[in-house]
């Protein structure tokens, strides 16, 4: 047997990121981390809208990426029609690509389990082990709850951030209070997802979270004025106790959420994902561990997108 044919017989992991305008160095840095950090077969799921493909496209074509296996795939935001509020105090949250992970089943085909990673993160370890998330029968996704780690407690104590659900919905609605769900409830983070496809077409999840979507549109159910509320409160909703565990370590998250927060430097080198979740991002400044995310960022060939650093 050639070594071709086996590479084919091996099993292809797929992994979905976004490629936003104005971050697409995010999704760069992100992938070059993941190929160069595993022998696995990668297959990596491109999304974009009509007007951002063809940049990303040729970013990796024409840099030392273009050996690795893509598709780039167009996310048309009509699906969104109707579904979201325009009112959030951080609009960036609302484009449209923040929603690409409630509709993984139609932008892949054929795969039964598959990776969803937000465009701000980095991986460090091999993405193997992230894909080899043991998923409970019955659950549709695994996540990362945000009572996980006692470091990440520290984090979250210093810079005030949200990891319950009262951080997420607004229990002042009878539609939330009715759920019967504790407002003490520890929350997860939708950034790094193992999710399965089966179950999750088996239990209509897209449809659940649109329902959700627009009743909010309706009746304002999430604290808007939160962090990532918009999309990540359909998905407490939908899978409030109903999903499997992503081992911590593989998501070290809140790394965006102030300029001054950091984590020790050990912490960090065991670490096999990091996420800047939050607003400052490692590409803009100010952010932190800024050092650890640029390692691998590729710098765009048309010279269209640049870093923010404080001497530029």
């Amino acid at each position: 047997v050639d070594l071709e044919s086996l590479e084919e017989m091996e099993e292809e992991i797929p992994v979905v990121i976004c490629a936003a305008a104005g971050r697409m160095g995010a999704a760069v840095a992100a992938i070059s981390s993941i190929y160069s950090n595993t022998e696995a077969n990668v297959l990596f799921y491109i999304i974009g809208l009509k007007t951002t493909i063809s940049h990303i496209r040729k970013w990796i074509e024409n840099s030392k990426l273009k050996e690795i296996k893509f598709k780039v795939v167009e996310f048309n935001p009509m699906v969104l029609k109707g579904k979201i509020r325009q009112d959030a105090s951080r609009p960036e949250l609302l484009q449209p690509l923040n929603f690409v992970r409630f509709y993984l089943p139609l932008l892949i085909q054929k795969h039964e389990k598959v990776i969803y990673l937000d465009d701000d993160v980095i991986v460090q370890g091999d993405i193997q082990e992230l894909y080899d998330t043991k998923l409970a029968p019955g659950h549709a996704a695994a996540f990362s709850d945000d009572c996980d780690l006692p470091s990440t407690h520290e984090m979250v104590r210093s810079v005030g951030m949200q990891n319950t659900y009262m951080g997420f919905l607004d229990y002042r609605k009878q539609a939330i209070r009715d759920l019967g769900i504790s407002p003490s409830t520890c929350s997860f983070n939708p950034g790094v997802i193992v999710a399965n496809m089966t179950e999750w077409k088996h239990q209509r999840i897209t449809k659940q979270l649109e329902k959700w979507m627009q009743r909010n549109v309706e009746e304002n159910l999430y604290s808007s004025t939160l962090g990532g509320g918009v999309a990540t409160s359909p998905m407490l909703i939908v899978f409030h106790g109903k999903y499997s565990s992503v081992n911590p370590m593989w998501h070290i998250r809140h790394l965006g959420w102030s300029p001054d927060a950091r984590y020790s430097e050990q912490f960090l080198q065991e670490a096999k994902l990091l996420h800047w979740n939050g607003r400052y991002k490692p590409w803009d400044y100010p952010s932190v561990h800024t050092d650890l995310w640029e390692n691998w960022f590729i710098p765009d060939p048309s010279g269209k997108f640049k870093l923010t650093r404080p001497d530029s």
